[in-house]
């Protein structure tokens, strides 16, 4: 294991994942939103829209995308 800053909330911290404990069930919440959003089978224009209907922040939501944590997304980036 290394010494990481947090993805998320830019603190220090020693794991293999990307995001310290505390961020990690946050991200799992966001995660969880914006698929049942995108269950839903909303059509987005732009990640902004996104953004704004789940309340999750344009920096986690491009996280979330270039980790494939998040699929079935038709908008341009």
């Amino acid at each position: 294991m290394e010494f990481k800053k947090c993805a998320r909330c830019g603190c220090f911290f020693i794991s293999e994942s990307d995001v310290c404990c505390n961020c990690e069930s946050r991200d799992k919440m966001d995660i969880s939103k914006l698929n049942s959003i995108l269950d839903e089978n909303y059509n987005f224009n732009s990640i902004q829209d996104l953004s704004i209907l789940s309340g999750v922040n344009i920096n986690n939501l491009s996280r979330f995308i270039k980790s494939n944590k998040i699929s079935g997304l038709n908008i341009n980036l």
